[in-house]
C-alpha cells in the first residue's frame, strides 16, 4: 500500500514537470510572431514572411524575407521603390523604410529583405509601390499586405 501511494507520488511529480515543460517550451516559441503575406494580383509569384519581435525595451523589431518579388520599376505602371509601412495599436500608419532587394545577374530568386525597430506594436504590415520612398502616406498600389494579427 505504502509503495503505491509513493509511486503515485512519483507519477504525479513526473507528470506537473512534463507540464510545466510544455509551458515554457511554448513560451519561448511564442516569443517571435512569424505572420506570412497573403497572396498578391499585384505581384502574383511574390511570397513571404514578417517576424516581429519585442525586445528587452519594449520595441518591436521587425524582419520581412520575401522571394520572386519583381523589382519595382517592372510593375505595370513601374514605381521606384517598394516601401514597408506598419499600422499601430492607435491605428496610426508609419513608413518604416524602403525594402532591398537582390536581383543579381547570378540569383535564381528575386529576394528582398527588410528590419526595422518600432516603439509601437504593429498589427498589420503591408508594401506599397512608390515613386517617393519617404512618402508620408501610403499610395494606393499594395503589392504585399498580412491580415491584422
Amino acid at each position: 500500500m505504502q509503495n503505491r501511494k509513493f509511486t503515485n507520488v512519483i507519477i504525479i511529480k513526473i507528470a506537473f514537470m512534463a507540464l510545466i515543460s510544455i509551458a515554457i517550451i511554448a513560451t519561448l516559441q511564442s516569443c517571435a510572431r512569424k505572420i506570412t503575406f497573403l497572396p498578391s494580383s499585384e505581384t502574383p509569384a511574390a511570397m513571404g514572411k514578417v517576424k516581429i519581435k519585442k525586445d528587452n525595451n519594449n520595441n518591436y523589431n521587425i524582419s520581412i524575407n520575401i522571394e520572386h518579388l519583381a523589382p519595382s520599376n517592372r510593375l505595370q505602371p513601374p514605381a521606384n521603390t517598394y516601401v514597408v509601412w506598419i499600422i499601430t495599436q492607435q491605428n496610426e500608419t508609419k513608413n518604416m523604410g524602403q525594402i532591398n532587394s537582390s536581383s543579381s545577374f547570378l540569383s535564381s530568386k528575386l529576394k528582398a529583405s527588410f528590419s526595422a525597430v518600432s516603439p509601437t506594436k504593429p498589427v498589420k504590415v503591408f508594401i506599397t509601390a512608390e515613386d517617393n520612398g519617404a512618402a508620408f502616406y501610403p499610395g494606393g498600389r499594395v503589392v504585399l499586405t498580412t491580415k491584422n494579427f
